[in-house]
């Protein structure tokens, strides 16, 4: 008897972050429904994200143009949309497809609206990834307790001549880039924080990072290596990959990181792990880690103002940014080098 292929549509337009928070969807759904074919739709310059993700059968971009886009993924004639964006522009997309069964994660809009712009906490305690898994339940998929996936092709991770010398033994990767400003360490507290560490030290970010990365460099230039801006996404996410520990703001290599079962340092200023975006694992990771202490949350505590945003903002709203810059890094750089080793 033939089987019949079950085409499945799953939506999440942006961020890095975010896809990669999403990314146990794609292996569960491929896993637990053989017969299915998965398509994944996000936007084109998301494209490095999942690539090389073996359990997406089909991709989709769009690039600002729905009338392009709509017409393509009608053709497929899709049995199930697993939307995971949740916006209007996926609303639209399901509209007009027509397809008949849809499934969507719980967003949450009114509770985070109400913990950043009140502080009054409504969120569940469900990770944003598991409220992911969730919404596959009615397909009969459930979580494999295997954590987060990011894949770097082949050929496109870092080479050996790429870092120094003196790094190639082992050394501590800090992500000083993030989306919005608040949620980044100032520069002086992240010079603070290279100088306890004693370890070898990557700076890793963007091309937007790269003169920041050039003045917390400059404390020790031998010991603190400057990669921000100089590698591609893989290859950040591959420096990140071979460190042998992860500090980190709330951004997409944190997540990169976890997919990586990396040790994390989470440092957060203007969004919070009470958004439900913490570090997260699988269970079967988590068991490879003494004590399932995989990751540890920096927050300066007691701040009635934090958080402040769902995704961060371009300046404090208060104007005194404690929730950076009353960081203890001191202490942050005592439990790096405990750690490291």
């Amino acid at each position: 008897m033939e089987t019949t292929t079950q085409k499945i549509l799953v939506i999440r337009f942006s961020s890095i972050g975010d896809i990669v928070l999403a990314s146990p969807v794609f292996r569960c759904l491929k896993q637990q429904l053989p017969h299915a074919e998965i398509h994944f739709l996000t936007k084109l310059s998301m494209k490095a994200v999942t690539e090389a993700n073996p359990y997406i059968d089909q991709f989709h971009y769009f690039n600002n143009n729905l009338s392009e886009l709509v017409p393509q993924l009608m053709w497929h004639k899709f049995d199930v949309i697993i939307d995971l964006h949740k916006n209007f522009r996926s609303w639209m997309i399901q509209f007009q497809l027509k397809v008949p069964v849809v499934y969507a994660y719980k967003k949450l809009s009114w509770q985070k609206w109400l913990l950043t712009r009140w502080g009054i906490n409504r969120m569940p305690s469900t990770h944003i990834t598991q409220r992911s898994l969730n919404t596959l339940l009615p397909l009969g998929v459930v979580d494999d307790g295997q954590g987060l996936d990011y894949f770097i092709p082949e050929g496109k991770g870092i080479q050996t001549q790429d870092i120094p010398a003196s790094h190639q033994f082992g050394y501590i990767a800090i992500v000083i880039g993030a989306s919005y400003a608040t949620k980044k360490l100032p520069i002086q507290q992240l010079q603070q924080l290279c100088a306890a560490i004693s370890f070898p030290i990557i700076l890793v970010g963007g091309k937007e990072d790269a003169q920041e990365g050039m003045a917390i460099a400059s404390i020790d230039p031998i010991r603190i290596y400057n990669a921000c801006g100089k590698f591609t996404l893989h290859e950040s996410a591959d420096l990140v990959k071979q460190a042998r520990l992860v500090i980190s703001h709330d951004t997409g290599l944190q997540y990169i990181a976890c997919a990586f079962n990396k040790k994390v340092l989470a440092i957060w200023g203007g969004t919070s792990p009470k958004l439900a975006v913490e570090p997260y694992y699988g269970e079967a990771q988590l068991l490879m880690h003494a004590n399932n202490e995989a990751y540890h949350n920096f927050i300066v505590p007691h701040l009635s103002c934090q958080p402040c945003s769902n995704y961060g903002k371009k300046k404090c709203p208060k104007g005194h940014f404690n929730c950076m810059k009353q960081q203890d890094t001191k202490q942050i750089a005592a439990m790096a080098m405990r750690w490291f080793k």
